[in-house]
């Protein structure tokens, strides 16, 4: 398992949450997903090494902007 943590920018509630993790959650090979709009965290659990370049266009699909922590 690898865990990776991401700061995501734009996020204002729980639909924003929502919207991540519902992109997010379609990356192959991720298992887990915690995300706070209070704190613009970003963590992803994976049962393989996971690209960045594909979380991060899955959190731009969800409309907003982070980078790896």
């Amino acid at each position: 398992m690898t865990t990776n943590e991401y700061q995501v920018t734009g996020m204002t509630c729980g639909h924003c949450e929502k919207s991540v993790r519902d992109e997010v959650r379609q990356v192959a090979g991720v298992q887990d997903i915690q995300v706070s709009a209070q704190t613009g965290k970003l963590v992803i659990t994976a049962d393989q090494s996971i690209d960045d370049a594909d979380i991060l266009a899955a959190v731009d699909e969800a409309g907003y902007s982070a980078v790896r922590v």
